[in-house]
């Protein structure tokens, strides 16, 4: 697990990772990417607890991601399985576990005091910390996305699935978008990844 791990996460991070998994019955998978989520953690009928990371995540995201499904394990562990997946129990747990990791030694500078506003109030995806989500896709392999909020109004943009949408004004935190063919409209969060198409 060490080899495979010095692969996806900070190097410095790599022995403190390994003592948190350090239990027969958790399982650690990494998957190819999924549009839908960074990582998962379910309690399988054997007994058994497993984990999912993506696989192309950014070092730092990785370990963010990893930590936050640790915390679900440890929390099923020392609160039961009745508590809500992102409720008090995890945040408090996903806190303890990330402080450790929250230095200059592992992540960059420039990152920390964004962590640590974060985690003053962990929420079930670091992705809606606009700020965070932003700072975290710099270190991102290059690629022809875009956040919905770097877009000028109007724009016409394309999603995974093909769909086509033009965007329209700010609400508090999401984006009015219009689907072109449907003429629909969704809310998206600012920093959702689209791909502009050139009008």
């Amino acid at each position: 697990m060490q080899d495979t791990l010095q692969a996806y996460i900070p190097i410095k991070a790599v022995p403190q990772v390994l003592e948190l998994l350090k239990h027969d019955s958790l399982v650690v998978k990494i998957k190819k990417e999924r549009k839908t989520r960074h990582g998962d953690y379910k309690s399988l009928p054997n007994g058994r607890h497993q984990i999912t990371v993506n696989s192309n995540l950014n070092t730092y995201r990785f370990l963010i991601t990893l930590i936050h499904e640790i915390a679900h394990f440890e929390a099923y562990n020392n609160y039961g399985r009745l508590i809500k997946p992102h409720g008090i129990e995890w945040k408090r747990t996903f806190q303890h576990l990330m402080l450790p990791f929250m230095n200059p030694g592992i992540f960059p500078e420039n990152i920390l005091p964004l962590l640590a506003r974060h985690f003053k109030n962990p929420k079930a995806s670091s992705d809606t910390d606009v700020q965070l989500a932003y700072a975290l896709k710099q270190f991102d392999a290059p690629n022809d996305k875009t956040f919905i909020f770097e877009l000028p109004l109007h724009s016409t943009f394309k999603l995974d699935n093909g769909r086509i949408f033009k965007t329209g004004a700010k609400r508090r935190t999401r984006y009015e978008c219009i689907e072109i063919n449907t003429g629909k409209l969704y809310l998206f969060n600012s920093n959702a990844e689209v791909e502009l198409l050139k009008n």
